[in-house]
């Protein structure tokens, strides 16, 4: 069983990213491999410690600093026929493994995995975890929210069987965000089933402030475009709703300068914001924080979007400085 972990300033939850991998019950042989990128913090000491400590830990350096740059040197760096995608920051829960890999031979599917679970710490993460896991948050991703098992377009993390994987092409390494539902759709096209199970999950901590938030679904609506024109069959009704709510409020509130007709549109969202709050949120002070997390959520993925499709950012034109600021 490999375990790849891409780590970048990571020092301070790493360790026990690793020790939940340790921990867990494989069938066969346990690698560890952490691909560090250039980091801030002392998150290179740290993964070196692990090493010294434990002989199936090993480390290996990824120079490009980018996710899945990291992966692909992790993967290429073990040779187990699992292969289990683990973040620095996750634990995985017990079982964990046991589960997933029962599943991928009950199944049949080249990848396996289940349920993002937000655990905030502060009021504000809490929020944003809540608006996460809802639909009105995140569409109909079954991996935020949950429901039955079976196929879907996409999972969080993932194990994967390493012949599949290997067979398209692994992660691409352009993609400093969405490389998980890239890949898997090369796989789903490659004739493979990536499944969900509910019974799977991993703890998931959002971002703790407005601008931490909007950076990151401002990233996920841009390489989104990027990877909808490297695949326009992987489009769901779900990547259009930011962008074309985005459209609506802003055209609404131009418009409304010289006909208040038009400003049906904000205020439209605005309520479903209200609503959407109101149903999510447990007590006053939550639902005026998801009045704001909402639409930052929303409308940082939107911006993104059409941002690209404006500035035509394919493949190179938009890479440089996000994957700088990742």
């Amino acid at each position: 069983m490999a375990f790849v972990l891409p780590v970048r300033d990571e020092a301070t939850t790493l360790a026990n990213a690793v020790r939940s991998v340790l921990h867990q019950e494989v069938p066969a042989g346990l690698e560890v491999c952490l691909a560090v990128g250039p980091s801030a913090d002392d998150t290179r000491s740290v993964a070196e410690d692990l090493a010294r400590f434990d002989p199936r830990v090993t480390v290996v350096d990824n120079l490009a600093g980018v996710t899945p740059a990291g992966l692909n040197v992790a993967i290429g760096a073990t040779t187990a026929p699992i292969v289990v995608r683990v973040d620095g920051h996750a634990e995985l829960p017990a079982g964990y493994v046991a589960r997933a890999v029962a599943t991928l031979e009950r199944t049949g599917a080249v990848n396996v995995g289940g349920i993002q679970d937000p655990r905030g710490v502060t009021a504000f993460e809490l929020a944003v975890g809540r608006a996460m896991a809802s639909r009105f948050g995140a569409g109909d991703a079954r991996f935020h929210y949950g429901g039955p098992e079976g196929p879907v377009d996409t999972v969080y993390l993932g194990v994967f069987r390493r012949e599949a994987i290997e067979a398209v092409g692994l992660f691409d390494e352009s993609l400093v965000r969405n490389q998980d539902y890239e890949l898997n759709y090369r796989l789903r096209r490659a004739g493979g089933t990536i499944w969900f199970d509910p019974e799977l999950r991993v703890g998931y901590r959002p971002r703790g402030s407005v601008r931490a938030l909007a950076r990151q679904f401002g990233q996920y609506g841009l390489w989104k475009q990027v990877v909808l024109r490297m695949h326009p069959r992987s489009l769901r009704w779900r990547h259009l709703v930011a962008p074309a709510t985005t459209l609506a409020v802003v055209a609404g509130l131009l418009a409304g300068i010289c006909w208040p007709l038009a400003l049906v549109a904000p205020l439209g969202y605005v309520a479903a914001v209200v609503v959407g709050s109101a149903v999510v949120g447990r007590g006053p002070a939550t639902v005026a924080r998801l009045m704001i997390v909402y639409p930052t959520m929303h409308l940082s993925w939107g911006i993104g979007f059409l941002w690209g499709l404006v500035s035509c950012s394919g493949r190179k034109g938009g890479s440089g400085t996000i994957a700088q600021a990742s």
